[in-house]
């Protein structure tokens, strides 16, 4: 409503108040122009195209025009007005030529009363050729209408439709704005019900292409946050689960040592060491926890340092003999060439000890597991393979989840489950590429690369 209102301001502004000014302008152009076109084609034709388009000039424009010698005798005339200053009588431009020769033969205008109507005239008077020493002169006289009935009809006329042009434009904006603001209207009373946690809320994007935009992003983070949400409180779920355990075997051994077991050292030991493993447990959980926290957070930085990945790998493999001489389990490593790495060692440690642990989780009966390094012109790839249950096709991108914990699982020998969240933080954090490949039924692969840019083979 405001723009058809400026609309209109501007139309009464230029087609009433300031149109005889406009008018007025104009004209004086035309004869401007025409004089240029004149005064070259004196310059450059000959007599008789001269003639023929001096007359072509005058029809056009609607002029009267005179041309005179310096002596003031006429030498082209051509007269479309009966009632025009130049051909009012004989030698009616002999006054102007004066005026011109008086000012240096420097152009004049003048906005004259014509004598026989009602309104007024423009006449332009110059010299022809060398203005020290001109041939002759031009002058040129055209009517200014009067313009005030023509105003009155454009009143009319702009009155009768600013007023239909205004009730038009109304019920438009009306309709327009309720088009627009209606399904902006019900995306915001979705997401206000999304806000109070209703993640079965509905946003209807039909109205424009924006809106549509607006509500399919808005139904995936609903989906996102629905999901997020789910698997928030299974992570509570089963967190509140490992606490649980260990919390209620600390207090029934420390019973049991009060109790029963604190003159008997063979048990009080004994207990001693399951309250110490226990406790062992509860930290490396919190731990764990505490670690994912701050690398997805961002507020743990990378701390690079030059090392060798073969050595490290061996280290890490190291610390799983106890598990492997106790409980049977085989790790098999299989290396490359030695490769000099660059990234934070302490980090990549725990990311290669995780996939291993995680590894022993989840492998079959034949308790293997297979760590390879492999080194490729892209980088370091360091694969870690288990003969467990594999992982559905569907359930492959969830894997990595902090809040994922898969159906297949096998046993938890030592971790929290939140060991594959970490890697994930960990590569993300080095901005190294890693996924995993598996086979219902035949093992899983989980591998990253530490990328080219970062390595450095030995020679």
């Amino acid at each position: 409503m405001g723009f058809t209102f400026i609309v209109f301001i501007l139309l009464w502004l230029f087609q009433i108040l300031f149109m005889e000014r406009f008018y007025t302008i104009s004209k004086i152009s035309d004869v401007e122009a025409a004089a240029s076109l004149i005064i070259e084609s004196y310059e450059n034709d000959t007599p008789v195209d001269f003639s023929e388009n001096l007359g072509k000039i005058a029809m056009e424009n609607d002029l009267c025009i005179e041309i005179v010698d310096r002596y003031g005798r006429s030498k082209y005339t051509k007269e479309y007005s009966v009632d025009c200053i130049i051909h009012d009588k004989p030698n009616s431009t002999y006054a102007y030529q004066l005026e011109i020769e008086k000012n240096g033969n420097y152009p004049i205008w003048r906005k004259l009363q014509n004598a026989h109507k009602n309104y007024f005239m423009v006449l332009h008077g110059c010299a022809l050729g060398n203005t020290d020493n001109p041939d002759g002169y031009l002058f040129i006289n055209t009517a200014l209408v009067p313009v005030g009935s023509t105003v009155k009809i454009i009143k009319r006329q702009l009155m009768t439709v600013t007023f239909l042009l205004l009730i038009m434009a109304f019920f438009i904006s009306l309709f327009v704005s309720r088009k627009i603001a209606r399904p902006i209207d019900n995306i915001t009373l979705a997401a206000e019900s999304l806000a109070k946690g209703n993640f079965n809320t509905k946003f209807d994007g039909r109205g424009y292409l924006e809106v549509k935009q607006l509500a399919d992003a808005l139904t995936y983070a609903e989906k996102e946050l629905s999901r997020v949400d789910r698997l928030q409180r299974d992570l509570i779920a089963n967190v509140s689960h490992d606490l649980r355990t260990p919390l209620t075997m600390l207090k029934a051994y420390a019973e049991m040592i009060r109790d029963l077991s604190g003159d008997n050292p063979v048990k009080r030991n004994e207990h001693l060491e399951i309250i110490i493993s226990e406790t062992d447990r509860l930290s490396l959980m919190v731990n764990d926890i505490l670690d994912l926290s701050k690398l997805e957070s961002g507020k743990q930085k990378l701390t690079p340092s030059e090392f060798e990945i073969s050595s490290k790998m061996n280290e890490i493999i190291d610390r799983f003999k106890g598990i492997s001489e106790k409980m049977g389990y085989e790790i098999q490593f299989t290396a490359d060439e030695e490769c000099l790495v660059f990234c934070d060692s302490i980090k990549i440690e725990q990311a290669i000890y995780n996939l291993i642990n995680n590894a022993i989780n989840y492998t079959g009966e034949d308790k293997k597991v297979f760590v390879r390094q492999i080194n490729t012109p892209s980088g370091v790839l360091i694969e870690v393979e288990d003969t467990g249950d594999g992982i559905e096709p569907d359930k492959m991108k969830l894997i990595f989840d902090k809040y994922y914990r898969s159906e297949n699982h096998k046993r938890e020998v030592v971790g929290t489950g939140l060991g594959l969240s970490i890697v994930k933080a960990v590569l993300k954090l080095h901005n190294y590429d890693y996924g995993v490949r598996s086979k219902v039924g035949v093992g899983s692969v989980f591998w990253f690369k530490i990328s080219a840019r970062d390595c450095k083979l030995h020679k």
